[in-house]
């Protein structure tokens, strides 16, 4: 009975805040293969991440300003999310014209962040998420294995270093686009992070999103 009257009040909750109940027992998964990401039409999970000087910003807040291209990548030592950034770059004065504002997320240390976008010549916003909270709510965080973890060594990617802790939770790839309430209109999370949203692709997907 106890647990039939917890059960109840958690799904209130839920339907209360917006969220779907399965985010209320969200984890961190054992692969990027089995990571259950939170669904179109839901709104965003309520976190707070850092900027690059190590203040906090509510996700939340932040997406209710202007719709957005929301980015989960896994740090400035990965080849192809330094790639798909780039991207990004280019296509950024198209999605302002649209009326959206590019919102990155990083496993990355906030420094580690604040020297590729200086490196990188990056200008939107790029947010570190080096705790996984918000990987964790949004449903795409995972745990590296150890033989990865060593292997990524061998190619001088420090895991630890890039993040600041020992935990070795990455996010999956992906990209949300949201609308001003914080709901989510299209998302594209693969497991494959080789593979990632072309940037025409998203171009035309936040057309076809915009309020």
């Amino acid at each position: 009975m106890r647990f039939t009257k917890m059960f109840i009040f958690l799904f209130m909750l839920s339907f209360i805040s917006g969220a779907s109940l399965s985010n209320l027992f969200c984890q961190v998964s054992g692969s990027a293969a089995d990571v259950k990401p939170i669904a179109v039409g839901q709104k965003i999970p309520d976190v707070t991440l850092k900027n690059v000087k190590g203040e906090p910003v509510n996700l939340t807040t932040l997406a209710g300003e202007k719709q957005t291209i929301l980015v989960f990548f896994r740090g400035g030592w990965c080849p192809y999310c330094n790639k798909q950034l780039m991207g990004l770059q280019k296509i950024e004065s198209d999605l302002t014209a649209l009326g959206y504002q590019i919102v990155a997320i990083s496993a990355d240390k906030p420094e580690k962040i604040s020297e590729m976008m200086t490196n990188d010549e990056l200008k939107y916003t790029i947010l570190s998420d080096n705790n996984s909270d918000a990987s964790t709510a949004f449903g795409i965080a995972f745990k590296v294995d150890d033989a990865t973890v060593e292997k990524y060594k061998g190619y001088n990617i420090d895991l630890d270093a890039a993040s600041g802790n020992s935990n070795h939770i990455l996010p999956v790839p992906s990209v949300f686009i949201l609308d001003t309430q914080g709901k989510i209109k299209y998302e594209y999370v693969n497991p494959d992070y080789k593979v990632r949203l072309d940037a025409d692709k998203l171009l035309e997907e936040a057309k076809n999103n915009k309020q």
